[in-house]
């Protein structure tokens, strides 16, 4: 905790904006709760306001087609802000709707934005950094990089640092290979060459609290564990922890997949981390996915 939150946590409580109560953005808000911290954010059901009202979160109803009913009341004394809602094909929809009254906010010292490593593009299983070209190869990609873009320049024009963080593949409780398997969802698809990068979703709360304390405008971070994988290999080792024997491997070319799966291995990179630990002093808690995974595999068994 730097001398900015200890400064808030003695005056009142600090307190975290969210765009996007999903996966990512609400387990950073259970931490920050557990410390004290107000955390307020959107959601798109009634009932999930609720549900979350239940836990701690203020709580606000968002949608592309459904701006805040009050964005004054809902953001004041907003001191951190973080969107995780992902951009449509005419651009940012947090943007388009309170960009303006995000500007104007007038003590918020950190905004993040929850991208993509996708916005690299394909890099035939080589290394990128935060340093590679951003040249994405999807329609989706490059909607993440028009986005990046239009948070820096949010971040330029008021003056309030903006950073970015390129997620690898998210997994964590209830959603990774070992769930997958379980319900005969999971899949091997041979691709050869074909490696992912991927982050624990506390690795990633642990990565956005790391920046609330060292606040670096306009910088970018990419979130991903230390080592990219062929995917096949995740779902066999899941099957092994399992004690289940893993799915059949299926070439890329005969596997029936949506077109949204098959965009997924249009790309292969390995995406590099340094930056999280240099500068953010990062130490991951799941370094690779079998330390995830068994350690997720444990919980489940513990709490049965």
């Amino acid at each position: 905790m730097n001398d900015e939150q200890k400064h808030e946590t003695a005056t009142g409580q600090p307190k975290l904006f969210c765009f996007g109560l999903g996966f990512s953005a609400l387990t950073l808000g259970q931490r920050l709760l557990g410390k004290g911290w107000r955390v307020a954010g959107t959601t798109r059901s009634q009932d999930k306001a609720e549900h979350l009202r239940a836990q701690g979160f203020e709580t606000w109803l968002f949608d592309p087609e459904r701006p805040l009913a009050d964005a004054e009341t809902a953001l004041a004394g907003t001191q951190y802000l973080l969107s995780s809602v992902p951009p449509l094909p005419v651009g940012d929809p947090v943007l388009a709707a309170h960009g303006e009254a995000i500007a104007r906010l007038p003590e918020t010292s950190w905004i993040g934005y929850l991208s993509t490593t996708g916005v690299y593009g394909n890099a035939d299983g080589g290394w990128v950094d935060e340093d590679s070209p951003i040249q994405p190869s999807g329609e989706r990609g490059r909607r993440r990089a028009d986005a990046e873009a239009a948070w820096l320049e949010l971040g330029q024009r008021s003056g309030r640092p903006v950073h970015l963080f390129r997620l690898a593949g998210i997994y964590g409780p209830g959603r990774n290979q070992l769930e997958s398997l379980k319900r005969g969802k999971a899949r091997r698809i041979h691709k050869p060459g074909q490696v992912f990068s991927r982050i624990h979703v506390e690795d990633i709360a642990a990565v956005l609290e790391a920046s609330m304390a060292r606040p670096a405008g306009g910088r970018a971070y990419n979130v991903c564990d230390d080592e990219p994988s062929d995917p096949a290999e995740v779902v066999s080792y899941a099957a092994d922890l399992l004690g289940v024997e893993p799915p059949p491997l299926v070439p890329f070319e005969e596997a029936d997949l949506s077109p949204m799966a098959r965009s997924f291995y249009d790309d292969s990179k390995r995406v590099a981390n340094r930056r999280i630990k240099e500068e953010l002093g990062v130490r991951l808690a799941y370094p690779d996915y079998r330390s995830g995974l068994s350690a997720l595999l444990n919980d489940v068994e513990a709490a049965s």
